[in-house]
């Protein structure tokens, strides 16, 4: 732990498991890594990249505002894998939104990344571990042979065999599911109908 804490505060990428296939992590403050970050998923600069938060509390010192549908679905979804889209605090990098104003947060089920952000005492990026476009990899070993010389670190936690978190965007009037992976569009809609 205390080699990957000290690679991200170099500015560097590195991979790790979580409760959803690996992520690339790094920190999303400085903009050298956050581009390391872009070219190694061979990623469009206009999308985003979503951070990890240890809490609520971190989401809020990251978003502008946070309605009544981000507390509902953070209360019963969090720790897991939910990612929300929110509209970002000036403190955000304009690059990590992909220029959008808008930042994508997840609390994952990860002892390690948890453990990362408590060291670092900061958000971090957590996006999927792949080329964009291509299936997330599930193991250590693959992430090291197919992104061999983007990351300076993968923490290997066997084989993670997730479907992936599920992405929602509860910025407009309308939320919408972006993506839909281990939580459905049912188990949202039904959350949100109770309140």
């Amino acid at each position: 732990m205390d080699r990957a804490a000290y690679e991200i505060r170099r500015g560097r990428v590195i991979g790790v498991p979580t409760d959803a296939l690996y992520v690339l992590v790094a920190d999303p403050f400085n903009l050298q890594a956050v581009g390391k970050v872009f070219a190694s998923k061979a990623r469009e600069a206009v999308r985003s990249l979503p951070l990890a938060v240890s809490d609520v509390l971190m989401a809020e010192d990251l978003a502008k505002e946070l309605n009544s549908r981000f507390y509902i679905l953070a209360r019963h979804f969090w720790p897991g894998p939910l990612t929300m889209i929110v509209p970002a605090a000036a403190k955000v990098p304009l690059k990590v939104t992909g220029n959008t104003g808008r930042l994508a947060m997840r609390q994952a089920k990860s002892p390690i990344l948890d453990a990362l952000m408590e060291k670092m005492g900061q958000p971090l990026i957590a996006t999927s571990a792949n080329l964009s476009g291509k299936p997330t990899i599930s193991s250590g070993i693959d992430l090291f042979a197919e992104m061999d010389g983007s990351v300076s670190l993968v923490l290997d936690g066997g084989l993670c065999t997730g479907p992936g978190s599920t992405t929602i965007d509860i910025t407009e009037p309308y939320w919408r599911v972006i993506k839909e992976g281990a939580i459905s569009e049912r188990e949202i809609a039904e959350r949100l109908q109770a309140n």
